[in-house]
């Protein structure tokens, strides 16, 4: 048993330098990821540092250079003419908005050609005013989320269940065209600002077509006929009325034939007619209402759009930031001193290393 001892104290030394080695091997592990951690905060602040000495030491000519550029801007802001715009807000009916669109697009195409004569009689204005507009734009309108959601539960039950399934709302909301909606936003940039009320008239006319025509055409005739319908069935069931009403008064001054047989209470008598006057009143309510609904979609329908909102009668100025040179040109001018600066340091870099 004593011999045993030794081998034991040998082993636990050999544990004991086992543990031993790898704590030495973990801490400088750590000691070398904190050191590289180290060497990227010092990079950082190497490069930062040598950048604020590049902009320090070329402060003058930086200042210099900035201010001339934004005096630059600001006098191509000046010479440039203001451009201003003005919003309508329609409804079309009839899928009319399938020609809005093709018309919006047709007078985009006639400006980029500078067919400037034909805008003019398009929208019955002299040829000066139609030189002034830059753009015709068209977007959808404004919709809330639950109209979204309405729209995208109408397409789900208008497609197969397993195909709808793959289909989520983002996905819907996300691919739709601009086709998709009921409101449009027309937007006209001019850079005369009073001229957008007279482009309503020529905007109007950019609704009708023949197919819109006929449909509305085929609306009416639909719409007559399903008034006919309903006031022949509305002249049947008052003809029933009176019939029934006839037979209440004739059946309320008949004399009464009830008599008893015997003492076990049998009674015999003649039977009331069983009249509907209730159904007969319910059935002429739901006509009347079909009635008035179609009477309603004719008056709301009559038209092949709706003017939710006009254009203003003095339009508001355009301004994107791009476009504000005064600030675009002092960055711009910023950035080409470093890389003319990073490219100088480096072009020398090149020249001195010697490998």
């Amino acid at each position: 048993m004593s011999d045993n001892l030794p081998e034991q104290k040998t082993s636990n030394n050999s544990e004991e330098i086992d543990l031993v080695v790898i704590f030495n091997l973990i801490g400088k592990s750590f000691a070398k990821l904190f050191n590289f951690i180290g060497s990227i905060f010092r990079a950082i602040f190497s490069v930062g540092v040598y950048a604020l000495k590049a902009i320090v030491v070329n402060f003058k000519i930086i200042l210099i250079t900035m201010v001339l550029a934004g005096f630059l801007g600001y006098v191509l802001e000046a010479m440039r003419p203001n451009t201003y715009y003005s919003s309508m807000l329609v409804r079309p009916y009839f899928d009319s908005k399938f020609q809005l669109v093709t018309n919006i697009d047709y007078f985009n195409a006639l400006l980029d050609s500078e067919d400037y004569n034909t805008l003019s009689n398009i929208f019955e204005i002299d040829e000066a005013s139609a030189k002034n507009i830059v753009d015709f734009e068209i977007t959808p309108g404004p919709e809330t989320e639950n109209e979204r959601i309405k729209q995208y539960d109408q397409f789900i039950k208008s497609i197969d269940s397993v195909r709808a399934q793959d289909i989520s709302f983002d996905d819907f909301v996300e691919n739709r065209s601009i086709y998709s909606g009921d409101l449009f936003e027309l937007t006209v940039y001019s850079q005369k600002k009073d001229i957008f009320t007279k482009l309503e008239e020529g905007l109007n006319s950019s609704f009708t077509n023949e197919y819109s025509t006929k449909k509305m055409q085929k609306r009416d005739s639909l719409i007559i006929i399903q008034r006919e319908n309903i006031l022949d069935q509305l002249s049947q069931v008052d003809s029933l009325q009176k019939i029934y009403i006839g037979v209440l008064e004739y059946e309320s001054q008949a004399p009464s034939t009830e008599f008893s047989l015997g003492g076990e209470g049998f009674s015999l008598s003649k039977d009331k007619s069983n009249t509907k006057e209730y159904d007969l009143l319910n059935k002429e309510i739901d006509l009347r209402n079909q009635l008035r609904a179609l009477q309603e979609k004719k008056v709301d329908e009559d038209v092949f759009f709706d003017v939710i909102s006009s254009f203003q009668k003095v339009g508001s100025k355009y301004s994107v930031w791009f476009e504000k040179y005064s600030i675009i040109f002092p960055i711009l001018a910023f950035l080409l001193l470093c890389l003319l600066y990073i490219t100088i340091k480096t072009v020398k870099f090149v020249k001195n290393y010697e490998g």
